[in-house]
């Protein structure tokens, strides 16, 4: 997917999410909840995350949904996971398949009510893409990380190489989007 186009297409999606002020993310997770009626619990893993393993999962069950970050990581990171994980949610994306070693895994009252779950351990795919993008807007709306500036010199000639935008003719204009 075009990284313009699931640009303009998540900042659409975040028009519709109101953004406390102050921003955190466990505020927005009850907003998502009110507005959801259905409950929506945050939740951290119980030991760090090694590499190859899940770092953030949405979880749905029936009564309700369910976030797991891995807390041993830095309180941005952290934020950055869940926001990651609500992005999924209000794209609507679903789990590829189904992993009852990874329920296992899980703390919950109820293992056999998991309907779904999305591990956040890849990020070739498209849902895992506008996930990632969801989290970062969202994060940059709520001024945690900055705007991305305009590239030039080196970095513009990598990502033209690299096929993440095309080439610009000098004097031409960029158009963010």
């Amino acid at each position: 997917m075009r990284w313009r186009r699931l640009r303009r297409r998540c900042r659409k999606v975040i028009g519709g999410i109101p953004l406390p002020e102050p921003f955190s993310a466990e505020e927005l997770c009850s907003r998502l909840a009110g507005e959801r009626d259905r409950p929506l619990h945050l939740l951290p893993f119980p030991t760090p995350t090694a590499p190859g393993t899940p770092s953030g999962m949405w979880l749905v069950a029936e009564r309700g949904d369910y976030i797991f970050y891995d807390s041993q990581t830095s309180l941005l990171h952290q934020e950055h996971i869940i926001v990651h994980e609500i992005g999924h949610m209000v794209c609507g994306h679903r789990s590829a398949g189904d992993d009852q070693q990874l329920y296992r895994m899980i703390d919950i009252a109820d293992p056999e009510s998991i309907r779904q779950a999305l591990p956040r351990i890849r990020y070739s795919d498209e849902q895992e893409q506008e996930a990632e993008m969801m989290a970062s807007l969202i994060l940059e709306a709520a001024g945690r990380i900055p705007v991305p500036t305009l590239p030039s010199g080196m970095l513009s000639g990598l990502e033209s190489a690299m096929g993440l935008r095309t080439a610009r003719h000098p004097g031409a204009s960029w158009r963010r989007g």
